[in-house]
C-alpha cells in the first residue's frame, strides 16, 4: 500500500522536496521513492515556452504505520487528545500498540469494548496492507492482563460452582479471545463443562455440569474418583470395614436401602 503525492518545481529536486514535504516524510526516508513525470525546461530565448518539473513521490506504508495513523485518527475523532501511542512490531506480523494518557479511561469504555472495537477495526486496516495478515494487539497498562486474570477466576468459580450444584450459569456476551479464556479456566475444573450459544454479539458463554462425570468435582476433593463406603451410622470410610457377624446386612429391604435408610 502506498501514499503518493505530485509537485512541480524549478528543479526535480526542489519539486520531490515539495512532494516530500506534502506526505510529512523526508527525502532520504528508506520507505520513500520517487518517479520523475516530467524534466523542467527553460523558455526559449527566455519568452517562449518552458515548464516546470514534475515529480511524484511514493511512500511505502507498512502494516504497523497503517494501523497507527488509522488509530490516531480515531482517537482524536473521538476528541481525546492527551493520549500517546507506542507502536512496536516484536516479530513479523505482530503489532503491539500500547496507549498512555489521563484519557486511556475513555479509550477502554466499559469492561473493555472500546478497547476491543478499536483493536479489530485496527487490525482489518493493518490486513488490508498488501492482503497480508498481521495480529494487532492495543493495551493500554496492564487492562488486558488484569482482564484475563479476572476471567480465569471467574470461570474457575462458576465452574466449582456448577459441578457442587449441578445448575448451571450463563455470563455476558463475550468477545472470542475471552470465552476462550472462560472455556480454558472450566476446563481444569473437575466435573463442570462449558460451551457457548447465542449468535454474534449475543454469544456467551454457558458453564454447567458435565454428566458425564457426575460427582467427580467431590472425589477429586476427597482424593480419587472411587465411592466413599458409608454405614447407616458414622463418618465416610474408604477401606473395606471388618467383619460383624452381629450385624445384619443393610440390602434386606424394608426401610433399609444398599447405602442407608431412605427418607420418604
Amino acid at each position: 500500500m502506498n501514499r503518493e503525492a505530485i509537485a512541480t518545481g524549478a528543479t526535480v529536486e526542489e519539486a520531490r522536496a515539495k512532494a516530500c514535504e506534502m506526505l510529512g516524510v523526508e527525502t532520504y526516508d528508506d520507505n520513500v521513492d520517487f518517479e520523475i513525470i516530467e524534466m523542467q525546461s527553460k523558455k526559449i530565448l527566455g519568452l517562449f515556452g518552458g515548464h516546470p518539473a514534475k515529480v511524484r513521490v511514493f511512500v511505502k506504508i507498512t502494516p504497523a504505520q497503517a494501523a497507527a495513523e488509522y488509530l490516531d485518527s480515531i482517537i482524536k475523532a473521538m476528541g481525546l487528545n492527551d493520549i500517546q501511542m507506542n507502536v512496536e512490531e516484536k516479530e513479523k506480523n505482530v503489532i503491539n500498540i500500547e496507549i498512555t494518557g489521563e484519557d486511556v479511561g475513555s479509550v477502554i469504555g466499559r469492561r473493555g469494548e472500546t478497547l476491543d472495537a478499536l483493536q479489530y477495526l485496527t487490525c482489518l486496516v493493518a490486513n488490508h496492507v498488501d492482503n497480508s495478515y498481521c495480529r494487532v494487539t492495543i493495551n493500554t497498562g496492564d487492562y488486558r492482563e488484569k482482564r484475563e486474570k479476572t476471567l480465569e477466576i471467574l470461570g474457575r468459580k462458576l465452574g466449582i460452582k456448577a459441578a457442587k450444584t449441578g445448575k448451571k450459569s450463563s455470563l455476558e456476551p463475550m468477545n472470542p479471545y475471552e470465552r476462550r479464556i472462560i472455556h480454558t479456566a472450566v476446563q481444569k475444573v473437575n466435573g463442570a463443562i462449558s460451551w457457548s450459544e447465542g449468535e454474534n454479539i449475543n454469544r456467551h458463554v454457558v458453564i454447567g455440569p458435565d454428566p458425564k462425570n457426575k460427582g467427580n468435582y467431590k472425589n477429586s476433593r476427597q482424593g480419587g474418583n472411587r465411592r466413599p463406603y458409608r454405614g447407616s451410622k458414622g463418618p465416610a470410610r474408604t477401606s473395606k470395614p471388618q467383619a460383624n457377624p452381629d450385624r445384619k446386612p443393610l440390602n434386606e429391604g424394608g426401610e433399609f436401602g444398599l447405602y442407608g435408610r431412605i427418607d420418604k
